[in-house]
């Protein structure tokens, strides 16, 4: 299993970028090989991606859940292995620190190859500095879940 971190500073205030990051559907927005984010329920979320031409659906959980603070999730079906936080840091009333910290288990020998290679670090490094360009340029959020999410609740 691969850790995989990254984090950019946003130029908007940190319940914006939170908001922002709840809109699971809007993902392929600024995420790469992300075709398709459906959101299930207020836990359960349904990806398709596309990377490599391998195509792969999985579901998510989000365990734990804080506004303003962190969102943690982890597959439960599908090839896809992996489980993450990202986390906000208010820096001052108009820029936020996102960090993403995932663990990605790579299935398929493409998958592991890419791996070693460096393609998923490069990923969420892209993926991170076009989530700050997809806020600073829209300014405001799109739409806001405001839950709260207990582990083992």
């Amino acid at each position: 299993m691969s850790t995989v971190k990254e984090a950019v500073e946003v130029e908007v205030p940190v319940h914006t970028a939170y908001n922002q990051w709840t809109q699971f559907e809007e993902f392929p927005q600024f995420m790469e090989g992300v075709e398709e984010v459906r959101q299930l329920d207020d836990r359960h979320n349904h990806w398709v991606t596309k990377v490599g031409g391998t195509r792969r659906e999985f579901d998510t959980e989000i365990v734990d859940q804080l506004p303003d603070e962190r969102i943690t999730w982890r597959t439960t079906t599908g090839d896809t292995k992996q489980k993450g936080t990202v986390h906000f840091e208010r820096l001052d009333d108009t820029h936020t620190r996102v960090e993403l910290v995932m663990d990605v288990e790579p299935s398929g020998p493409v998958e592991k190859a890419g791996d070693m290679l460096g393609m998923v670090d490069r990923r969420v490094k892209g993926d991170m500095r076009r989530f700050k360009e997809y806020m600073e340029k829209r300014g405001g959020e799109s739409g806001a879940w405001r839950g709260r999410i207990r582990p083992g609740a």
